[in-house]
C-alpha cells in the first residue's frame, strides 16, 4: 500500500506540473505542445529543469540561465495535485488494492484524476485572473456529463440528468439581472459541471457551502484590511470588493464530493416524495 501511495503522489506531481503548463499557455495563447522555457530569458528548458518541485529546491526558486525569479505557483500547483490524488485515492479507493482493480474501478479512477485536475486548474486560473476558462469549464461540464451517463457518477434519474441546467439557471439570471456585476457568467458554466457530477441534491449542499465559505472568508478579509494586518492587501478592501467565486464552488463540491454532508435535508425531502 505504501508504495501505491508513493506511485500516486508522484503521479500527481507529474500532471500538476502539466497544468502548471496549461495553465500558463492559456493566459498567453500558447499552443499546448513545445518546449517549456524561461519566462524571462525564454531559455529552452532541460529536462533536469522540469522535475516537479525538486528542480525549483535545487534551483532556489531561480532560473539557471538568467536568475529570474520562478513563481511559487509552479510547486504549489504540482504539491497540491499530488496531494489531491492520494485523497482520491485513498478515500474512493480504500476497499480495493491497486493492483487487483476491475477495468470499471480504474477507469473510475482515472475520471476522477482528470475532473479534479481541471478543477485545479480552473481554481489557479480564476485567482489570477478573476477570470473561468470556457476550454477548461465546458471540458468539466461535458465529462460529468458523460460521467453521470455512464455511471461515474450519482445515480441515473430525470432529476440527476437536468441537475446541471437546474444548478446553473439562478447564476445566469443573476448574471443576467445584473449585467456580469453581481457575478460572472462563468460561474453558471461551473455550476453546470457540479450538478451532473454531484447530482442535484448534493449540487444544491455544494453551492451553499460555497457561498457560506465566500462569505466568511470575505468577512475576514474585510476585518484584516480594516486592522492592516496584511500588508499585501489593499487597504481599500470592502465587503463589495471583487473576489473570485469559482474557488469557493469548487471547494464546497469537494468537500461535499468527499463527505457527503446533507447541509438542507434535502435527501430526506427527495426520499420522502
Amino acid at each position: 500500500m505504501f508504495f501505491e501511495y508513493i506511485f500516486i503522489f508522484i503521479f500527481g506531481l507529474i500532471i500538476g506540473s502539466f497544468l502548471n503548463v496549461v495553465i500558463f499557455r492559456l493566459e498567453s495563447k500558447k499552443n499546448l505542445l513545445g518546449r517549456s522555457a524561461c519566462t524571462y530569458c525564454k531559455k529552452k528548458l532541460s529536462w533536469y529543469e522540469l522535475v516537479p518541485v525538486f528542480s525549483f529546491l535545487f534551483q532556489k526558486g531561480k532560473c539557471r540561465g538568467c536568475a529570474g525569479k520562478i513563481s511559487l505557483q509552479y510547486p504549489v500547483v504540482e504539491l497540491l495535485t499530488g496531494i489531491v490524488f492520494l485523497i482520491v485515492y485513498s478515500l474512493q479507493f480504500t476497499v480495493y488494492s491497486f493492483l487487483n482493480f476491475e477495468i470499471f474501478e480504474y477507469l473510475n479512477l482515472l475520471y476522477l484524476f482528470v475532473i479534479f485536475s481541471i478543477l485545479i486548474a480552473i481554481t489557479v486560473y480564476d485567482l489570477k485572473h478573476k477570470i473561468i476558462p470556457d476550454r477548461l469549464v465546458f471540458l468539466f461540464a461535458g465529462l460529468s456529463f458523460v460521467g453521470l451517463l455512464v455511471g461515474f457518477g450519482p445515480e441515473i434519474n430525470k432529476m440527476n440528468l437536468f441537475s446541471g441546467i437546474i444548478l446553473a439557471t439562478p447564476f445566469a439570471l443573476l448574471w443576467l439581472i445584473s449585467k456580469g456585476e453581481w457575478i460572472g457568467l462563468g460561474d453558471a458554466k461551473l455550476a453546470l459541471g457540479i450538478g451532473w457530477f454531484l447530482g442535484l441534491v448534493d449540487g444544491i449542499s455544494a453551492v451553499v457551502l460555497s457561498f457560506w465559505i465566500g462569505s466568511i472568508f470575505g468577512l475576514i478579509l474585510v476585518f484584516l484590511s480594516k486592522l492592516n494586518t496584511l500588508s499585501f492587501m489593499n487597504k481599500n478592501f470592502t465587503i463589495k470588493s471583487e473576489i473570485p467565486f469559482a474557488p469557493f464552488m469548487i471547494i464546497g463540491m469537494i468537500l461535499i464530493f468527499f463527505f457527503g454532508w446533507d447541509l438542507l435535508g434535502l435527501n430526506y425531502l427527495v426520499s420522502s416524495w
